[in-house]
């Protein structure tokens, strides 16, 4: 968790509050999509996160991307800014939020998958028909608007 997102914990505990990140897309040669199992939830979902601090959506994109996958890219695509009621989430530890995503696609990839923050348990690419049945609820929303 950014030392943003942690300070404004304190101050307000678990209540919601309006969160802003981006979501990155990956896709392999056989268009595949990466998905990241996370560690707190146990579900798979794409990788991203939130902003900290000074930080552009696109410089989001790019930190995430390596904290969480160890890849990097050359480019980034925007596809669209996700808001509103269905982006509620509310983690394992009680911590509420209302979701701002901008959603991103990786472009010209380049490293080795690796697991480099602790937020995941595994890393892989799944095929649209066939995605894994404990799918985060915030990448069902993404694959569902065909945004991939």
């Amino acid at each position: 968790m950014a030392d943003y997102t942690k300070e404004i914990r304190e101050l307000i505990g678990t209540r919601p509050f309006i969160l802003v990140g981006s979501t990155i897309l990956v896709k392999n040669e056989r268009n595949e999509i990466l998905l990241q199992h996370r560690s707190d939830t146990h579900e798979w979902g794409l990788p991203g996160g939130a902003m900290e601090i000074g930080e552009s959506l696109e410089e989001t994109a790019e930190r995430e991307l390596f904290e969480e996958t160890g890849l990097k890219a050359k480019r980034f695509k925007f596809i669209d800014i996700l808001s509103g009621k269905n982006l509620y989430f509310k983690y394992p530890n009680g911590d509420e939020v209302y979701n701002v995503i901008c959603v991103y696609l990786a472009q010209d990839t380049s490293g080795e998958l690796a697991l480099n923050d602790g937020e995941s348990l595994g890393l892989k690419y799944f095929s649209l028909k066939e995605l894994p049945s404990q799918l985060d609820e915030r990448a069902k929303l993404i694959i569902a608007k065909q945004l991939i």
